[in-house]
Formats: structure tokens, sequence, C-alpha cells
């Protein structure tokens, strides 16, 4: 079996490439660009399959197949969110979600296995995965949080947050009512899982939502200060790298 890995960074496709040794897969190629890989495939056969990463270095990798046509089969390792690999699926193997677990690994390679038992190679659809990756596929966004307080749950709607910010380690939504509730994970995760039309991550420490800005004004070192309604504990800044987009996502 012909087995390919298209990864930008570089330990992580020597990682994969010592585990799939241990699954006896020999891995005969590494890319790491879309510019890369489109000469590659442009001079080489094609495999039977692709480990493939979203996002390389220098681009989406769906870029790859608006210029060659390919008909390997794909196991994603992938860092996107759970919507869209949901979609994933309908058109390749399956998907890895980075850090990758041996055990899911297993389970993907078994699945090809199963369905191409004499490595026939398989035509992807995809002009799907290029709709989806260029925004034609919806992605749903987080619309409440449920909190745990005591021996009771609470839900607090999306439209009730003023904003999130982390302390001491710790992630907080602060709400218009000027409450503070402890939630789990990082800035980084959420992020992900809020719609970036209504969510801005103004610095490592805040996401605020355009609902929420009260005032904006000039600050030192060329940052800008956000006033919120009711948050207080601290000044909310916009770091100065951010400014410039911060600016055009406000607009």
């Amino acid at each position: 079996m012909k087995t390919i890995i298209i990864e930008d960074e570089k330990p992580a496709a020597r990682l994969l490439q010592r585990k799939l040794e241990k699954l006896n897969i020999e891995v005969g190629v590494m890319l790491h660009s879309v510019e890369e890989a489109v000469n590659w495939f442009s001079q080489n056969e094609h495999p039977d399959l692709i480990f493939l990463d979203i996002q390389l270095s220098d681009g989406l990798s769906f870029e790859i197949f608006e210029k060659v046509e390919i008909k390997s089969a794909i196991i994603f390792t992938t860092a996107y969110d759970e919507f869209a690999l949901r979609a994933f699926k309908l058109n390749s193997i399956d998907y890895l979600l980075k850090p990758i677990d041996e055990e899911d690994l297993e389970m993907a390679v078994s699945k090809f296995r199963e369905r191409h038992p004499k490595n026939e190679k398989v035509e992807l659809d995809f002009e799907t995965i290029k709709k989806m990756l260029s925004g034609s596929v919806e992605k749903e966004y987080q619309k409440r949080f449920t909190i745990k307080i005591g021996q009771h749950l609470k839900v607090i709607a999306i439209d009730e947050i003023e904003c999130f910010y982390s302390e001491n380690k710790a992630t907080y939504l602060h709400t218009f009512e000027n409450r503070d509730y402890l939630i789990d994970g990082t800035l980084d995760q959420l992020e992900q899982k809020l719609d970036p039309t209504t969510f801005y991550r103004i610095s490592r420490k805040f996401i605020i939502p355009i609902s929420a800005i009260k005032d904006i004004v000039v600050y030192s070192n060329s940052r800008l200060k956000i006033v919120l309604p009711s948050y207080k504990d601290d000044e909310v800044i916009v770091s100065r790298e951010k400014v410039s987009d911060f600016k055009n996502w406000i607009q």
C-alpha cells in the first residue's frame, strides 16, 4: 500500500510516520506545503492513501485538488472543530483529531483496509470539501453555556454574555448582569466555538461581543481601550497587533 503524509509541521509528520510503522504501513513520502504537494502529484504516481492536514504552511490543502486531479483515499489529520469534521466524513475514510490517538489511528487504517481490500484508488468529491472550507457549508456556533453552581445547573444564552476572560489559568464568562462564572476550557478553545462575526479575541486575556462595546478609547502605545457596560475588574485593552484587524471587524 502506497501511503504519503501531507503535514506542514515536520515533527508531527515524523511522529505520525512512526505510529504508522507500528501498524506495518510504510510512508514513502512526506510533503509539507500546497506547492510541494502539487509539484509531487504532477510528477509521480498517486498513492493509495493520503494522511492529509487541512491547514498547511502556504494555504488550505483543498487548493491542491484545484490544480491536480487526485484519486486517492484520504484520512484527514486536523484540528478543525467537530462540525466541520462531520462533513469531512462524507468524503473521506475518516478524520483524526490532533493530537492523534494511536487507537483512533489504528481504527482509521482498519476502516480503509475494509473498504479497499485491494487498495483500489477512490475518487473523492473535493468540490464538496472546497465549498465547505470556503464557507458554503454553514458552521454551527455555540448558542448557550451550561454552568454548574453547586447542585444546580444554570443555562446562559450567548446574548447574555458581556465578555469572556482568563485569570490565573482559568476561564470565566461575565454577563451583562455583572456576574462571573467559571467555565471549562481555554480562550483558544472557546474562540473556535464562537461566531467570529459576533465575538472577537482582542487580546490573550479577553474575548468580547460587538454588542457589549459601550465605548472605544484611544489608549497608550497605539492600543485601544474598550469600555464594557459592567465589567470593571481590569482594563479591557485591544492589543497593539490586533488594532487594525479589530477596526475592520467593527465596521
